[in-house]
Parts: C-alpha cells; structure tokens; sequence
C-alpha cells in the first residue's frame, strides 16, 4: 500500500514536517481537533455500527387509479436472468461473476414482488474464485427443473468450463458442481416432452472464424442420470441470423416447445449498446432452425440516444408462460445517467411478450418492436399484488447486515475469516478484522462485503471505529467498480496521524490504494460517514444530524461506471478494512 507517500505529499500546503498536523480548516466551518494518538477501538480490527444503503431516486410519476410495476424488476447488478415457472412460484437466478456468494435465487408468486431466497454457490469448496478478476467467474447461468430436481447449468470462465448443479428447494442447499465436456459459454438444458434432455450453448464455430466475433450455437444430448454429454455435438447456428451480415457474439441461447414447434431464442450483437434478442423456429430439437424474419424481437440500438430516461443493452432474454397461459419475458438492459455511462451495472427487465403471425401464417414471439422504447411503467400481470399502491422498485432500503444477508457479497470465494455480526436492528455491530489484502492488489481477498448499488442515486451511511496501527492501513465505506475503479471514505494513518480520506483509483495508471481526493484530520471516537452518489458525481460528509458536515462534494464518480471501467459488474458499495500488519 502506498497510502503514506501519497499522502504526504499532499499534506497542508508548506508543511514539509511530519509532526501531526492539530487540525485542518474546512472552509466555512470550525476546525476539527484531530484524533488523539490512542484510541479506544482494537487495533486491527474495524467496528461498523449504524450501517445503511438507501435509494434516492424517484424519476417516475406512477398514474392514478391504475395497478402497474415499474422496470427493472431488479434494480442494480442483476444480469442474465433466467427464469422458471414450477406450478405457481417462479424462480429466477442471475450472473454474480467472481463475486462471493455467487449465483442469487430469487422467488415470486406473480412475476413483480421478487425476494432472494439463497445463493446456489454459498460453500467456498463449490467453486474457487481465486485469482480471478471481477469480471470472470460465473457468466449466465440457466435454470430450470424437471422430476422434482431444480438444476442450474453454468460456465465458470478461468475455472474448469461448465458444470451442472442441482437441488430439492431452489432456497438450497444446492449440490457441489459436476463438470461436463463441452466448450464455450451460456449453456441451458431443454427437457423435451419425449423424456430426453438437450444442452444447447454457445461455442467457436465448426472450422476457423470468418470474422471477429463468429461465433456459433451447439446442441448435443445429455443423460441426466449420469450427468453426462452424449451423442452427436451439433452446430444448430452458425453466426447468427444472417452469417453474410456478419453478426457477432451469438450466445445465451434458450429452447422451448410451444405448440409442437421448437423455438430457439439467443442473444447476438455484443452486450453493449448494439445488444439484441432473435428467434429461430424448426419442427425438430437439433434443427435445422429457421429465423425470423422479423428479427430482432428486443433491441435499443436503433432509436434516438438524447431519448428521455434511456434504457440500453437490452437483451439476453428468457421466456416464461403464466398459468392463465400468457407469456412474460426477463432479459437485461441497463440505465446510462449521462451519455454511455452507468454505474448501476445491467439490470433485469420484464416484459409481456405478444405473438405475430408472419406471412406463412407462422407465429413468432415478439417482445418489444425494435422502434419502440423500453417502457418503464407496465400493466401488472393478472394476479399480482400491490396491496393498493403501484409497485415501484425505487424505494431499496437495507439496514444492516442480518436485514439482507443474501444480498451482501464479498470479493470472490473467501480466504481467511474476517467478518462477525452481533446484534440486529439499531443494535448491530459488524466487524471487520483488517486483513493485508488490499482492493487493488490484483486478485486478492480483501475484508469487504459490500451491497448492489440499484438506483442512480443513493446513499450509504456507517460509524466506523478503527485505529490504523500503521501508516496505510485504513477502513470505512467502499463503492467498487474493480480492483482497478473505485472510491474510498474512511480512516487511514498517514505518517502517524489518523486521517479521514477520501481516494479514487482510475484504473491501473493510479497506485494500488489510489489518489488522495481530500482529507483531514479525524475526529476522536468513532465516526459517522456518509457516502452519497448521484450520477456521476459523490458527496462525502461526516457527522450525524444537525452536526453532520461536508468534507468533499463533486467528485468524479464515473470511474464507477462500466463504460470506463471495463467489464460485466456494477458498483458494489460496503465496508472494508485493510492492515499491513494485522
């Protein structure tokens, strides 16, 4: 960590010394004793009471008198959704990448008010994160259930390929994985109503690429019993819908049968802004398939991008039919606050899907004209309960750990111990032991758990008490993009002195622990931080109540987003605490 030397160098203009600085004068407030050199709180270890996430965005006026739910479905880091229908519950599980744990399982009764349930990699010898970026890990699982199994097929990228897993209740326990032998990504089962199963999937074509970005769509067997690949291993698409166009990136296929026909649906052109969702039809399982001539059924791409309250990227898509027998649709998209930039990552969308009938009198599924703009306020499906009111999404309140413990994640699977809660409620203590891996040491296990951040603005708020023993060590409020992007709010130790800082890493040009935005000398005791993002830009305060003052406000906060990071992740926002000595 280099916190020290850059610190330095930034400390009160003219002061070359490295006596402690007795305070630092914030303009229009009083100056603020510093910390005394002995403090109460353990060394090597950080205590976080108080600590909450909140939205604060509220962009949408909902209609009066009409039942609608608000898009996305599931604000914030949900990408590749995949959904199931068993009797009247549906499921839904998303990528998590190398975020611990990994793979969250939703639950509903009527496709709108959604609630984690688990996450299907919850055991450190599932799945070994280590030495992975952010952006690898577990990319689009499928899931799906059949004789009274639920069953998550997955790719691992860096790890050993693709695996199924599977469970009695979706909430877990789910199995340790069991690898198959095929290549590539994005795998799905189709169980046929004949009793056999099919893996479809993504993977290099057969014979050289032609173009950047060929890539085609395999199916071959697959014994459930044995949990294993068998038969001929079929190319069912090679390129895309038109290999002349030269499309890139078919992936994320799907297979259903309605009404004797079998559709294949898949994502193609890339998951940024050219990002779109196609069908194919054919009369038998392994093809040949047909595409629609209507193709796309989902895309952004074509319209206006000065659009009011944009919506982009939208694709990757699976299907679900109600009981009532209407058919819904959940693919990611994400929200950009200013030109391509986002920070909330690629969310999960949903929309009802209608059926058109081309000219041969053959009908396809369309989930939104590709003229049209994602819709943001849509009618509730039949039966969905409000309680009254319109479902809106905005209003994400987490308190503490124990109020959302499915949803906070650690940096990949975890190495040493280093958390422990005691308490609930306003009572809550979380403890983080300070451990010498650091975020931006690359591919390390850091002390940080941190939560999703779901709306455009938000806050996140936490009393920390620490006392870095040396200089560099430091804890408090982390929003990380990557061990590359990222923001920190809390206490550190520079050349003696506890400080309170704020530091922003831009990529790898930056040092590890990143540059010195602003800082001061800490208060004694422990201290109320808060963080505030809105947009692309940050605000840092410490205090509470009428007490509470600013330390910084408009701090580039773009390099949270995905746009300049890099990558398939969205911000994270939590706590961490580092020691080079713990």
């Amino acid at each position: 960590m280099k916190t020290a030397a850059a610190l330095a160098a930034l400390l009160i203009a003219g002061s070359a010394s490295a006596d402690p600085v007795p305070y630092l004068q914030l303009k229009g407030h009083k100056p603020v004793k510093a910390a005394p050199s002995a403090q109460t709180a353990q060394t090597g270890v950080a205590v976080f009471t108080g600590t909450s996430y909140d939205s604060t965005t509220d962009l949408l006026e909902h209609p009066q008198n009409k039942a609608v739910y608000e898009n996305p479905i599931l604000p914030g880091f949900y990408p590749d959704p995949s959904i199931v229908r068993v009797k009247d519950d549906y499921y839904l599980v998303n990528s998590s990448f190398a975020y611990w744990p990994g793979i969250p399982v939703f639950h509903s009764k009527d496709l709108v008010n959604w609630q984690q349930i688990g996450n299907a990699i919850d055991r450190p010898n599932q799945l070994d994160f280590s030495n992975l970026g952010t952006s690898r890990g577990v990319f689009a699982p499928q899931i799906s259930y059949h004789d009274g199994l639920y069953w998550i097929v997955n790719t691992c990228v860096d790890c050993k390929g693709n695996f199924v897993i599977t469970a009695k209740d979706p909430a877990g326990p789910w199995s340790d994985p069991v690898w198959i032998d095929i290549g590539g990504i994005d795998p799905s089962i189709f169980w046929d109503d004949d009793g056999q199963a099919w893996v479809v999937h993504n993977d290099d074509p057969d014979g050289p690429p032609q173009y950047p970005g060929h890539r085609a769509i395999w199916i071959q067997r697959f014994d459930p019993v044995a949990k294993k690949m068998v038969g001929p291993h079929t190319v069912i698409v090679n390129g895309g819908t038109d290999i002349s166009k030269k499309p890139v990136w078919i992936e994320g296929p799907h297979i259903y049968k309605i009404n004797g026909a079998y559709y294949l649906m898949c994502a193609e052109g890339g998951t940024a802004e050219d990002h779109s969702e196609v069908i194919f039809r054919s009369d038998k399982v392994d093809g040949p398939y047909v595409p629609y001539a209507g193709n796309p059924i989902l895309t952004q791409r074509d319209l206006d991008p000065n659009r009011a309250l944009p919506v982009t990227s939208s694709g990757h898509a699976d299907l679900v039919q109600t009981p009532g027998g209407d058919w819904y649709a959940v693919f990611l998209g994400t929200q950009p606050y200013q030109d391509k930039l986002y920070n909330t990552g690629r969310q999960t969308f949903m929309l009802p899907v209608s059926w058109r009938k081309d000219a041969q009198g053959v009908s396809w599924p369309l989930i939104l004209p590709r003229d049209e703009p994602m819709p943001l306020l849509v009618d509730l499906p039949k039966g969905a309960q409000t309680g009254g009111k319109p479902h809106y999404t905005g209003a994400t309140k987490r308190v503490g750990y124990a109020s959302a413990k499915y949803e906070w994640l650690q940096v990949r699977t975890p190495g040493q111990p280093f958390l422990t809660v005691n308490g609930a409620g306003k009572a809550e203590k979380i403890t983080l032991k300070a451990l010498p891996e650091a975020i931006g040491d690359e591919k390390s296990h850091p002390a940080f758990i941190g939560l999703r951040q779901r709306h455009v603005g938000m806050t996140f708020q936490t009393t920390v008490s620490f006392h870095p023993a040396h200089d560099g060590d430091r804890a408090g409020i982390m929003a990380l993009q990557n061990d590359d992007f990222y923001l920190f709010y809390g206490l550190t130790r520079v050349k003696g002195q506890t400080m309170l800082e704020v530091s922003r890493r831009d990529g790898k040009g930056d040092p590890v622990d990143g540059q010195p935005v602003t800082y001061m000398p800490a208060p004694a005791g422990p201290v109320t931080i808060r963080l505030d993002i809105d947009g692309g830009t940050a605000k840092f305060s410490f205090g509470a109540g009428r007490k509470a003052r600013v330390l910084k406000d408009n701090v580039d906060a773009t390099n949270l987003s995905t746009a300049r990071a890099g990558g398939f992740v969205g911000t994270i926002v939590g706590l961490y605490a580092y020691s080079q000595k713990p």
